[in-house]
């Protein structure tokens, strides 16, 4: 069950935290997965981390606002691979810089990079794959978003948080567009990972715990193995679905 032998799966962002997970999970699954990053060293550490553990992945850097070079990328990687991408993880998602402030003390060039890298950027490594799954009459696109898309919080992510809202949209209409061809596109809305702890105190996370029902962040293998299901031939029947992922915090 949720066997992925024989596919290609792109994931992007995957150098770390959740999109390493996701890529780590989809290569034990048997899928090939193309590791993409900003910065290269990342992308190869995780892609040797997947075959050391005997499992299929090759590095790709390259950044995902950039169209041109996304589908350079993916036309070089699948003829490494020898085949088609047929499953895409839009995960890339937290702009190098981004400017974190209220939104009345951001200033109008530094709106763009959050909803560049989730709007943009997704929408271009869609666009370098959705052919290839359509004509094939199988696919699997699965966006990673955040309660943020759907819930105020005074925490200064507007920009990022416009971003996934964005997104969330496009990935609606792109599964009522592409049913028909056998693909399918869902979004997984995240709530606060293990990453965290990187970035706050302990008595901040202790303080964002008590928020959580299952007292613990997010794990991201969890968030993987979830990403398996949706690419899975078992999960054909779902799309066009935005599904939380959060440990039961209230994300509406």
């Amino acid at each position: 069950m949720f066997e992925l032998t024989g596919r290609i799966a792109l994931v992007s962002g995957a150098g770390q935290s959740v999109g390493e997970g996701i890529a780590t999970v989809l290569a034990r699954q048997g899928a090939a997965v193309i590791v993409n990053d900003l910065f290269g060293e990342r992308a190869e550490r995780v892609a040797a981390q997947i075959v050391a553990e005997g499992n299929t992945a090759i590095a790709k850097a390259f950044d995902v606002t950039d169209y041109e070079a996304t589908v350079a990328a993916v036309r070089a990687a699948e003829a490494e691979l020898g085949g088609q991408v047929n499953i895409l993880v839009n995960n890339a998602g937290v702009a190098q810089t981004r400017v974190i402030k209220p939104f009345r003390e951001l200033t109008p060039d530094q709106w763009p990079p959050s909803i560049d890298l989730n709007i943009y950027g997704a929408m271009n490594c869609v666009k370098a794959v959705l052919d290839g799954m359509c004509d094939s009459g199988w696919g699997r696109i699965v966006q990673i978003s955040s309660g943020s898309a759907r819930t105020g919080q005074n925490i200064n992510y507007s920009m990022y948080a416009t971003g996934k809202s964005g997104i969330e949209g496009f990935i609606r209409h792109l599964a009522a567009e592409t049913g028909q061809y056998g693909v399918t596109a869902n979004i997984v809305a995240l709530g606060q990972q293990a990453n965290l702890a990187e970035k706050m105190t302990p008595e901040m996370i202790d303080k964002i715990i008590t928020t959580i029902p299952i007292g613990r962040l997010g794990d991201p293998i969890e968030v993987g193995a979830f990403c398996a299901y949706l690419a899975s031939n078992e999960s054909g029947g779902m799309t066009g679905q935005t599904l939380d992922f959060n440990g039961g915090s209230q994300t509406r």
